[in-house]
C-alpha cells in the first residue's frame, strides 16, 4: 500500500476519531449540566424532557445512571477529551507504538459493553430514552468497530492473516454496519417499548401539533 493511501486512511480516521470525540463529549457535558441542575432544582423541569419516553432525569435519577457512584456522564467528560486528542495527534504525524492503541482498543471495547448494559436498562428497566445518552450512544459504537478494525487490519491485534483480510474489507463498511447497529436497537426498543409510537406523539406535543 503506497505512503500517500496509508497518510490519506490515517487522517479519515482521525477526522472520525475528532468528530466523534467531539459528540460524544457534547452529549456529556450536557448531561453533566442537566444532573447538576437536577441536584440543585429536584422539582425543576429539565431541558432534556421532550415528554413521557424522551427524557432524561429518570436515567439521571437511577442508580443506573450513576454506576460508579457519580453521574455516569463524568465518565465522558474524562474519556472523550483524549479520542480527541489521539485524532488531533494523528493529524499531526505523531505515531503511537501498538501498545497504545491495544489499550484504546480495550477502552473502546469498554466503552462498548457498558453502553450495551445502559442500552438494556433504559429499554428494559427505566423504560425510557434519554436523548443525550443516544448521542453517546451513536457515537461509541462506530467507534469502537473503527479502532477494532484499524487495529487488526494493521496487525495491533494479533490475528491469523485471514482474519486480518475480513477486517480490511469491513473496515470500509463500518457505517453500514454502524447503521445495522442502530437498527437493531430500534427494532428492540420499538418491540420492548413500543417506541416510535410514543416517540411521534412526544414530539408532537413538544412541537404543539
Amino acid at each position: 500500500m503506497s505512503t500517500t493511501i496509508t497518510t490519506a486512511r490515517t487522517r479519515v480516521f482521525a477526522l472520525f476519531l475528532v468528530i466523534f470525540g467531539a459528540l460524544g463529549l457534547l452529549a456529556a457535558f450536557a448531561l453533566s449540566n442537566e444532573k447538576i441542575a437536577l441536584l440543585k432544582n429536584p422539582t425543576d423541569p429539565l431541558g432534556c424532557n421532550i415528554g413521557v419516553l424522551v427524557k432524561c432525569s429518570t436515567n439521571l435519577d437511577s442508580w443506573q445512571g450513576s454506576v460508579f457512584g457519580f453521574a455516569n456522564s463524568f465518565i465522558g467528560l474524562m474519556a472523550w477529551p483524549v479520542v480527541i486528542t489521539i485524532g488531533v495527534a494523528l493529524l499531526g504525524g505523531v505515531h503511537f507504538p501498538r501498545w497504545f492503541w491495544a489499550g484504546l482498543n480495550v477502552g473502546a471495547l469498554g466503552a462498548l459493553v457498558f453502553v450495551g448494559w445502559l442500552i438494556y436498562q433504559s429499554i428494559f428497566s427505566l423504560d425510557v430514552l434519554c436523548p443525550w445518552c443516544m448521542l453517546t450512544w451513536s457515537v461509541t459504537i462506530p467507534t469502537f468497530w473503527m479502532v477494532t478494525l484499524r487495529n487488526l487490519r494493521d496487525g495491533t491485534i494479533a490475528a491469523p492473516n485471514p482474519v486480518k483480510q475480513v477486517a480490511t474489507r469491513l473496515y470500509g463498511w463500518v457505517p453500514l454496519i454502524t447503521l445495522v447497529c442502530y437498527v437493531i436497537v430500534i427494532l428492540i426498543a420499538q418491540l420492548q417499548m413500543n417506541a416510535i409510537p410514543r416517540l411521534l406523539l412526544d414530539l408532537r406535543n413538544a412541537w404543539g401539533l
